[in-house]
Parts: structure tokens; C-alpha cells; sequence
């Protein structure tokens, strides 16, 4: 089918390109020969008159023109998957679609359960995949280039291009070993909290600073690194034995302190809480099962929360309780 002497197929190789930047890896997402796909390229710069992806030392990069196209070109396409692809209303005792969310390991870890169970309700044949959160600056890059259906992430790393909802909020506290001399009744102040040798998390592959350095480090409280790890969930495991300090988003140092010889303490600062956000593509919005699957994470953060819906809507944004970090 043509639209302005466009062979409309075409737009599918266009993206493919535009995501992958690489015409190799674009053949082996959309299941072609590599020349099927340096063919469709040479009918793609004959009809925008442009090279669109150029070499660039070992890598290709998008011209000017591409980079134009590619939220654009995306945008058509997943719209046209909503509405001709989706079926109308979506019944997940019947579908075995796969849904595709990047998350941390915290939320894998204390979210993920209480959704898995209330799936398990009403289907035995829809699946999930897990994946870690690519590029922490710019998470919706995956919703754009068709990676995930669905993120988790802090608010402020959310793009303001694409719907978001906020799930909950949390707060931080000192994870420190039964046996240390900080776990004493009182012992932890503030003196000692920047005297004592840390467990610092950085996710891999993400420059920014994570909320927890970046509000240390904003309100001139000094921490002296001993252990830094890319997991989460690994932190509390790295005090015990020790007199390390992990500072850890309290939900998660709740489910450590089940299994490990932990103690929990206030933090001697006064940090803001974080707020956890959903985010999915504009062109999405209206898809039946990202409904479904939406509404049923806002039942499994009821159910985290021990039924309490007050704790899923987050408290009222002022500069005491919520994260304002700059984009």
C-alpha cells in the first residue's frame, strides 16, 4: 500500500532503523535478510532525499531529518497497533499476551509478589518480562523504541512527553548489622551516621546520581563509601557481619529484616520521601490490556500496603515530603 508514493511498509524497516541504529541488528528484529533491509534503507533516502543513518567512526548515526522522524514514525505505528492490532476489550483469562516492564530490583522485590498474586486470579496464561531500567536519565526512550509496554521508576526521571501516574511514595532508613555499635539505642547521629563507612548503590550503566547521594550531597552531609553495589536489594545483605551503614527505602529494609540479623533506624536527617511512578507510551493510553494491567497495579500497591488506599495517593507535594531533585 502506498500514501504519497510511500510504500507504507517501509515505515516498519524506518523504525526499526531509527531505534536500533544499525541496519544488522534492524534485519534481526524484524526477522529479514541484512539486504532486505539495506534495500528498504536506499527506497527510504531515495523518497526523503536524505542518508537518514550515517557512519559515525564504528557506529551509524541519525542525520538531523531521522531524528525528526523517529518519535513520529513510532508514534504512527503504535497508534495503528492499538487500534487495528488490540483487540477492542482484552480478557486476560483468555490472552497469553506478554507484558514487558522495566522496573528495579526494590520493586521486583517488594511490589512484584502482590501483582504475580493477583494475576494468578484471573489468569494462568498472560505472562510478564522483567527487565532492568536502561539509561536512568532517560527511561522512555524504551517506551519509545518499542522495548517495554511499562516502566517503574522514580517521578522525576519520567519524561513529560508520555501519561504517568504516581503508585506510592517511600521513605528511607538505616539498615545497620544486630551486632554493630550504631544498632545501640540513640547511637546513631548524625556525626556518626558521616563517620561510618557506607554500602552505596549504583545502578550500572546510569551516570546520574542516584536520589539518595544526590540529597546527601545537596544538604552537606558527607558519607565516606566502603561498599558500592549496582543492586538494591543487595544492600542490607552487605552490613551484616559489619559496621556498615546501608541507607535503604524502608519496604525494602522491612523485607530484609524477615531473613537477616538487621536492625532498623531512623535516619539522623530529614530526608524527602520518593515517589514511584508508571509511565507508558502516549499512543497507549487507550490499549485495553495496558488498562487492565495498570488498574491491577494500583490494586497490588493497595494490597502492599496492607489494603490501605490511603497510602497509595501520595501526600500533598510540598518541599517537606516529596523529591524535587532537577530533571
Amino acid at each position: 500500500m502506498r500514501f504519497n508514493k510511500l510504500d507504507l511498509n517501509l515505515l516498519v524497516s524506518l523504525d526499526a532503523m531509527l531505534v536500533e541504529r544499525n541496519v544488522s541488528r534492524a534485519a534481526e528484529r524484524l526477522h529479514v535478510s541484512q539486504s532486505t533491509m539495506s534495500s528498504a534503507l536506499g527506497r527510504l533516502r531515495t523518497y526523503f532525499g536524505d542518508p537518514l543513518l550515517v557512519q559515525v567512526g564504528r557506529g551509524m548515526e541519525l542525520t538531523p531529518r531521522a531524528q525528526t522522524l523517529k518519535e513520529d514514525v513510532h508514534d504512527i505505528l503504535g497508534r495503528l497497533d492499538t487500534v487495528v492490532v488490540a483487540q477492542p476489550q482484552f480478557d486476560p483469562a483468555k490472552s497469553d499476551r506478554e507484558f514487558r516492564l522495566l522496573a528495579s530490583d526494590y520493586t521486583l522485590v517488594t511490589l512484584m509478589p502482590h501483582l504475580l498474586a493477583l494475576v494468578r486470579q484471573q489468569s494462568s496464561s498472560v505472562r510478564f518480562q522483567f527487565a532492568p531500567l536502561p539509561q536512568l536519565d532517560r527511561p522512555h526512550r524504551a517506551l519509545e523504541g518499542g522495548e517495554a509496554d511499562l516502566l517503574i521508576c522514580p517521578q522525576n526521571y519520567c519524561s513529560r512527553e508520555h501519561p504517568t501516574e504516581i503508585l506510592f511514595e517511600e521513605e528511607f532508613c538505616c539498615v545497620v548489622c544486630n551486632d554493630s555499635p550504631l544498632a545501640e539505642p540513640g547511637a546513631m547521629t548524625v556525626a556518626r551516621y558521616m563517620a561510618a563507612d557506607h554500602v552505596v548503590t549504583q545502578p550500572s550503566g546510569v551516570d546520574r546520581t542516584p536520589f539518595v547521594s544526590w540529597f546527601m550531597e545537596h544538604h552537606g552531609v558527607t558519607r565516606r563509601v566502603g561498599i558500592k553495589t549496582f543492586s538494591f536489594v543487595s544492600a542490607p545483605f552487605a552490613v551484616v557481619g559489619t559496621e556498615y551503614v546501608a541507607t535503604v527505602q524502608r519496604r525494602l529494609a522491612q523485607f530484609a529484616q524477615g531473613a537477616l540479623p538487621v536492625t532498623l533506624l531512623p535516619l539522623p536527617v530529614s530526608m524527602p520521601r520518593m515517589q514511584l511512578a508508571m509511565q507508558w507510551h502516549r499512543s497507549r493510553t487507550h490499549d485495553s490490556g495496558l488498562v487492565w494491567f495498570r488498574r491491577l497495579l494500583g490494586e497490588a500497591v493497595r494490597r502492599m500496603n496492607g489494603g490501605d488506599a490511603k497510602a497509595v495517593a501520595p501526600a500533598s507535594a510540598s518541599a517537606g515530603n516529596v523529591w524535587s531533585q532537577p530533571l
